[in-house]
């Protein structure tokens, strides 16, 4: 009887090992399909440990103490937003310890029960480990600027139940609510009555705080407008530049309850989250308050350094340093000072006191065409090389394939080839670029690349003398059907019969078969932020209506044919618009202005089947492949008859 049992029990177990054995099977999978990482059978003293990450809502501190069962773990390696972890035990007995105690083992994560699978791989750390980015210029961080004490009189100074209209103004946001004081920030025009203020000024318990601030040289000033905005946990509040016209420079923000990180982002990509503790101060001034967005992403928890003494600041990609922190009820206290002149600042491409100057219109001919390319695609490029240059460094894949796919001796010629980066993909392969940059053409010659200086509409190069052309990213910029279609024409007269020529353009359709291009971003409402900024519902100041002079505001013929500016990271509204490049600053840069400076690019944006119908009606062209690529249509088109 006794034997029976125990082999019931037996077989339980086994049962039970076969079904943990074929779940790490199956997460060994999807680990190498989804994050590169193989796996191996061969015990090691390194683990990988699937569901048991930051992305899926195990802390550091949870996970560890789990994972100290198995043995003495020298490292744990978390990458932020990821649902699984690398563990190095002090040697391969003990990792083997751990694989054997903790595979299958169900733990309890931030919100959910999670169940972690082990799996050996011969080394950690092939996630990319960079250097903390700097805080943006002018911002930074006060810890424990407030007492306990003082932060819950400032609370309680707070009536969030009664709000007299006379003294404060307050609102129910969609994702937080709002309470101003001494003006009221209109959200229906992004401003502030300047000769309406609101009679009871601030609540006198933040005269100490204030006081303070102005003691310890963070302001020179003391505010007089106080926006108040209380987030329950995982709400958040979208990214934004605060207007610039209703306030001064300084902007102060008093975090009040639970810790929560804010994101910050340049508008040439650069992103910093920065962690903003309980009682801490936040500081914006010049760049940051004037040029960089700010918000705060909607989630229960935030990645976060686990090192205590690292209380604020910026969060590093240090895996070994990283944990989550749970999100509770936040108040913020927004001080500003009421702005009495239009704003001068370094940065009018951002500011509404400076408007630029007006969108130019669609060319209706010829001659406003070359005008409008060579101010508004020829003269940029000429400005923002060094800086285009540092961004175009990695080939997309499937213009490599295409050049990879040439017999040794073809020859090929790059027409927009801009810094050179694809005249040596393929050492085997005789290459010649061109680009209408001369400084884009420096930087090839620099390279050691054959280029030289022409427009894409007319290459001095013999007819019928390539096996292969290319056109990556150029014809987009070509402002009329006409001139598009005469660039096509070009790359076919430079093909020999039988040569193939591969064209990228700009797709309208960034989102394309359930796929989403890179250069879109989530979370792309410009709304009002933590600061009470802007409106829930308004693009940031480059979107079109911005940009409108006000004798274009009504529905004029004029407004349709004037060119708007796109709001970067954002799907595109129309075809034909100008593309905001902020030119960034480095060592060599001279001041702050010149690393503000924004230049404006002309782009017509290709509908689907749009470049594959402008290909069709070149004669002597077959259309061998048309695909869309990551917000690209593409089209690779064969030479079928030699030139009329």
């Amino acid at each position: 009887m006794e034997g029976a049992v125990e082999n019931m029990r037996r077989e339980k177990r086994s049962k039970k090992d076969l079904k943990v054995l074929k779940r790490e099977r199956k997460t060994q999978h999807t680990l190498l399909k989804h994050a590169g990482i193989t796996t191996t059978q061969q015990p090691t003293q390194y683990l990988v440990v699937s569901n048991g990450g930051l992305g899926n809502g195990v802390s550091r501190e949870v996970l560890l103490e789990v994972l100290k069962e198995g043995g003495a773990v020298e490292s744990l390696l978390m990458p932020p937003n990821k649902p699984y972890s690398y563990i190095t035990y002090a040697s391969v007995e003990d990792a083997q310890n751990a694989h054997r105690l903790l595979n299958g083992r169900t733990l309890n994560g931030q919100d959910q029960e999670v169940t972690l699978y082990l799996s050996y791989v011969h080394q950690v750390g092939g996630e990319v480990i960079e250097v903390a980015p700097p805080l943006p210029p002018g911002l930074s961080v006060v810890e424990e600027f407030v007492s306990p004490e003082e932060e819950a009189e400032l609370l309680e100074a707070v009536d969030w139940t009664s709000h007299p209209e006379e003294l404060t103004v307050q609102k129910e946001l969609k994702h937080r609510r709002v309470k101003h004081y001494g003006y009221e920030f209109r959200y229906d025009n992004n401003n502030v009555d300047k000769d309406k203020p609101l009679p009871g000024g601030l609540p006198p318990q933040c005269g100490a705080v204030l006081q303070r601030c102005l003691s310890e040289g963070h302001v020179d000033f003391l505010p007089d407008q106080l926006t108040v905005n209380q987030y329950q946990r995982g709400q958040g509040i979208p990214p934004h530049v605060d207007t610039h016209s209703p306030f001064e420079d300084t902007i102060l923000s008093l975090s009040l309850g639970a810790k929560t990180v804010m994101d910050f982002r340049h508008p040439d990509g650069q992103a910093v989250a920065v962690v903003l503790p309980g009682r801490s101060l936040l500081v914006m001034k010049g760049e940051s308050r004037y040029l960089w967005t700010h918000g705060i992403t909607p989630r229960k928890f935030d990645v976060v350094p686990a090192s205590e003494d690292e209380g604020s600041g910026v969060v590093t990609s240090d895996l070994s340093n990283l944990t989550l922190s749970r999100r509770g009820t936040r108040t913020s206290f927004t001080f500003r000072k009421i702005r009495h002149s239009p704003c001068d600042c370094a940065y009018p491409s951002v500011c509404d006191s400076q408007r630029p100057p007006s969108p130019p219109s669609l060319p209706v001919a010829n001659s406003d065409a070359c005008r409008l390319e060579t101010q508004y695609v020829h003269n940029v490029y000429e400005e923002i090389s060094a800086h285009f240059s540092s961004t175009r460094h990695s080939p997309w894949p499937r213009v490599r394939d295409f050049l990879l796919s040439l017999q040794p001796g073809d020859t090929l010629a790059d027409i927009g080839c801009g810094n050179g980066k694809y005249l040596g993909i393929n050492p085997q392969v005789l290459s010649v670029g061109c680009d209408r940059s001369a400084s884009l053409v420096g930087i090839c010659a620099e390279r050691g690349f054959q280029a030289f200086v022409s427009d894409g509409l007319n290459v001095p190069l013999r007819s019928s003398s390539f096996d292969a052309c290319i056109s990556i990213a150029v014809i987009h910029h070509f402002s009329t059907q006409e001139r598009r279609l005469a660039a096509v024409r070009e790359l076919v007269r430079l093909l020999k019969v039988g040569g193939r020529a591969l064209i990228y353009v700009w797709a309208k359709e960034q989102e394309f078969n359930k796929q989403k291009s890179k250069y879109l971003k989530p979370n792309q409402n410009q709304g009002n932020l933590d600061q009470g900024s802007r409106s829930e519902t308004m693009e940031t100041m480059q979107g079109d209506e911005e940009h409108q002079p006000e004798n274009c505001v009504s529905g004029s013929e004029e407004r349709q044919t004037r060119l708007s500016v796109h709001t970067n990271r954002t799907a595109f509204a129309s075809q034909d618009l100008l593309v905001p490049w902020h030119l960034k600053g480095g060592a060599k840069a001279e001041a702050t202005p010149t690393q503000a400076r924004v230049f404006h690019r002309y782009y017509h944006v290709f509908q689907q089947g749009e470049l594959e119908e402008l290909c069709r009606s070149v004669s002597g062209v077959t259309v061998l492949e048309s695909y869309h690529d990551q917000g690209n249509w593409c089209v690779v088109l064969k030479k079928t008859q030699k030139d009329v």
